[in-house]
């Protein structure tokens, strides 16, 4: 019985409340001079891009069209010059070898970019060892 009556009670100071607060229409027509202000809209535009002579609708902001350009340049000749050299692969099966090309890419760069970490780490002990050397000789 009292769970009843507290659920009354809060659903009475819901009510009122909410009767209290002015909703959106409320507010902007007792305010005629206040603007609705929201983030800009990212400026995306469609491009159509083709590989391998299929046209593909793309949605991209406008900022990066650049680097999609770039990508489907380097995709475009990649899956080319597999069509020359196997006339009888599918459009998937090119797009597919591309993918895989692409990723044995990264994971090579993300190799030497490891490598190099750890010999600008080597070098940097071995510049310290050195000016500590150095310290100690004078």
């Amino acid at each position: 019985m009292q769970n009843n009556q507290v659920e009354k009670t809060q659903a009475q100071k819901s009510v009122s409340n909410n009767a209290n607060m002015p909703t959106n229409t409320q507010s902007n027509a007792a305010r005629p001079d206040a603007k609705v202000t929201s983030a800009p809209e990212p400026q995306i535009k469609k491009v159509d891009i083709a590989i391998a002579g299929v046209t593909y609708p793309i949605y991209c902001p406008v900022h990066e069209q650049e680097e999609l350009h770039a990508a489907v340049s380097y995709i475009n000749d990649f899956a080319l010059n597999l069509k020359r050299d196997a006339p009888s692969l599918s459009q998937e099966s090119l797009l597919v070898l591309s993918c895989l090309n692409l990723y044995e890419k990264i994971q090579t760069h993300e190799r030497n970019a490891e490598d190099r970490t750890q010999q600008d780490k080597q070098s940097v002990a071995l510049l310290n060892k050195v000016i500590q050397d150095a310290h100690s000789i004078l």
